[in-house]
């Protein structure tokens, strides 16, 4: 089961970039469906938001450590990047832990909290 996550999200298309935009997003699904149904990473989800000033949509790639870092350094899907950096305004990707993973994190969160002295 994934335990690590890729969040790859952005705010709007570039004014004017509107179509090579769409042309970018549908390429990057085409791409991870590939590299899912090669195993390379477990699964994908997509989300498309109301209109706000802070995201416009995302995609989270699920993965192991490994599958998430190898989907990190794919030239495939480093180009698909620069793609979308092109026509795409506000991209970021921001890795994750999720299922087992949020376990071992909290477990590394508590062990720091015991170090640190507590206010009441």
């Amino acid at each position: 089961m994934a335990d690590r996550v890729l969040f790859i999200g952005w705010t709007s298309p570039a004014r004017g970039a509107e179509e090579r935009a769409l042309e970018s997003f549908n390429d990057a699904l085409g791409l991870l469906g590939r590299k899912q149904q090669e195993g390379l990473i477990e699964g994908f989800d997509v989300g498309l938001l109301e209109p706000n000033g802070d995201l416009g949509g995302y995609i989270i790639a699920r993965g192991s450590a490994t599958q998430i870092s190898a989907l990190r350094n794919d030239d495939d899907f480093l180009q698909s990047t620069i793609n979308a950096q092109l026509s795409v305004d506000g991209i970021r990707h921001i890795e994750g832990v999720t299922n087992e993973g949020i376990a071992h994190q909290m477990e590394m969160y508590q062990q720091a909290l015991a170090h640190v002295p507590q206010h009441a």
